[in-house]
């Protein structure tokens, strides 16, 4: 299919409280994986514009951190501004939140729904529901709470259902042009992407021991035809962190350095030299001028 084709184009924001599989949505929409995914809070920490061209219309779709008040440090602030500015920029919105259940950190994002664009009610993990009798009345119960265009089951990680929720959301894409080529993904750099990959390694390889006050800075990316070689630095806060992160000799950092070496290549395509190290900066994560310096914005 060629550009010229695509009749309608729009940007989905993917919103949710954190853990409901917002990134995993992305990734499995659009094929490929470019929003880094874990059991921890808040793994997504920037806007992920994911790029799906098929069927006559191109979705812009707009991964959003979890929105949360438990911990409003700057970064946190930061983060959920990020959600707020998300829902203001788009033309359909995508409310995802956990089959059977619905607390009230979902009825907090609930509160910031546009009333002036469509929002699909997206019910995720509906293939972790034992008693399927149950999902009907939970649906009831959630739609009364807020007026959605479409409630629509899936399962993200399997992908039960994303082509009917694709289909709802074609519906509320506006006649535009494409902005993007046919075979984007993402707006996002390599760079960046890089960085999400290492980052997503070390919440993995660290379990519950290390906070998700953790950030990767790529202090150097260099092209050679097929090799790129990638100088990073995994910032903690604290030092006892560092030595968890580095692992007993060195053999944790070696474990997220080769995943994540691996991970590129398959999304690059090419070789990929890494070389990490661990730096501690004490209270970058309630420092507004380290998180501009970090990427934060």
């Amino acid at each position: 299919m060629s550009e010229n084709t695509v009749s309608h184009t729009g940007f989905v924001a993917i919103v949710g409280r954190p853990n409901v599989g917002k990134s995993t949505l992305l990734n499995h929409l659009i094929g490929q994986k470019i929003s880094i995914t874990s059991r921890k809070a808040q793994t997504t920490r920037h806007r992920i514009h994911g790029v799906l061209t098929e069927g006559g219309a191109q979705y812009v779709f707009v991964d959003t951190p979890g929105f949360q008040k438990k911990h409003l440090n700057a970064l946190n602030q930061t983060l959920n501004r990020t959600v707020t500015q998300a829902l203001s920029d788009v033309d359909v919105v995508l409310f995802v939140i956990e089959a059977g259940r619905f607390d009230s950190r979902d009825k907090t994002v609930v509160e910031l729904l546009p009333k002036n664009r469509p929002v699909v009610l997206v019910v995720n993990k509906v293939d972790q529901v034992e008693d399927k009798a149950t999902l009907l009345p939970f649906l009831q119960e959630v739609s009364s709470a807020f007026e959605f265009a479409a409630v629509v089951p899936v399962s993200a990680e399997k992908g039960t259902q994303l082509k009917d929720l694709l289909a709802e959301i074609r519906k509320h894409l506006p006649e535009n042009p494409p902005i993007f080529e046919e075979d984007d993904i993402t707006d996002r750099s390599e760079r960046f992407l890089a960085a999400e990959m290492i980052r997503e390694k070390v919440f993995r390889q660290s379990g519950e021991e290390v906070p998700y006050g953790v950030t990767v800075e790529i202090e150097k990316f260099e092209v050679e035809g097929q090799l790129r070689r990638i100088f990073a630095a995994i910032i903690v806060d604290k030092e006892s962190q560092k030595a968890i992160v580095i692992g007993k000799g060195g053999e944790k950092l070696k474990r997220i350095g080769t995943d994540a070496r691996l991970e590129m290549e398959r999304l690059f395509g090419s070789k990929v030299y890494l070389q990490l190290w661990v730096k501690v900066k004490s209270g970058w994560a309630d420092d507004e001028r380290a998180l501009k310096s970090l990427g934060y914005e």
